[in-house]
């Protein structure tokens, strides 16, 4: 017994000293995307209501749709974007746009369908990911990814830049900030809460916050969070979330 008692104290001593697994950023995102959902995004239909107005994402002929749906007491307004070309429909008649309103409203629907598939969208062709470390925010350890986007594919906010925190141990994004240029540019940093399932996806809502000070690095902004020196701008919500398994 004495000798079975060293073994396992060795056995012990021994896993604590293990060098634990060193992911590179790649792992961290394909991780992430998996415990999110992953290509269930493909399979399912979503469709949720945000700011009183109705989203539906499917496919159609193996392509992605996104939908953004309001109505009035005379009409149904329906902006479709597809294969990079956004409809405008009144009822089931299409209205002409001018190519800077289409060009508007194309990124309106696209960016709010974007975050709502986070973290799926991180693997897109025109996506660069770089890990810039680690960070520890409200006790929890990070992995702190930056991305930016080519030109070629990367839309008209290729500018931008985003920056990730993904849980340590269960890769979940739970907070982002992004860096945006339209608009006279600005910061933002969003906080996910109230996580949830359904049918296999995750879904999250947000605290986003803006830096008090304009001139704010985007590099610094998790501290400045956890010294609350940012200021809550809204609470992003998803309500009646849908997902169904397309046919």
């Amino acid at each position: 017994m004495k000798y079975l008692a060293i073994i396992a104290l060795l056995f012990f001593v021994s896993c604590l000293d293990a060098p634990k697994e060193k992911l590179n950023v790649q792992q961290i995102v394909d991780r992430s995307i998996e415990v999110s959902g992953g290509k269930l995004f493909d399979s399912h239909d979503v469709f949720f209501v945000f700011r009183d107005k109705a989203y539906v994402s499917t496919q159609n002929e193996g392509k992605k749709v996104l939908k953004r749906i309001s109505k009035t007491d005379a009409v149904t307004i329906t902006d479709m974007l597809a294969k990079g070309k956004l409809q405008r429909f009144f009822n089931d008649s299409l209205i002409q746009l001018s190519d800077s309103v289409a060009s508007r409203y194309a990124n309106s629907v696209n960016s709010v369908h974007y975050f709502v598939r986070l973290p799926y969208g991180l693997n897109d062709k025109a996506v660069n990911k770089k890990l810039l470390g680690e960070f520890t925010i409200k006790e929890k350890d990070y992995y702190k990814v930056q991305i930016t986007f080519d030109k070629e594919n990367g839309g008209d906010d290729f500018e931008d830049t985003y920056i990730y925190w993904f849980d340590k141990e269960t890769f979940k994004p739970d907070y982002l900030a992004y860096e945006f240029h339209v608009d006279g540019g600005g910061l933002r940093f969003r906080e996910a809460f109230n996580e949830r399932y359904v049918n296999g996806i995750r879904f999250v809502d947000y605290n986003n916050y803006k830096p008090k000070k304009k001139t704010t690095d985007i590099y610094e902004v998790d501290s400045l969070f956890l010294s609350v020196a940012l200021d809550l701008l809204s609470k992003i919500e998803l309500k009646d979330v849908r997902v169904t398994k397309i046919d």
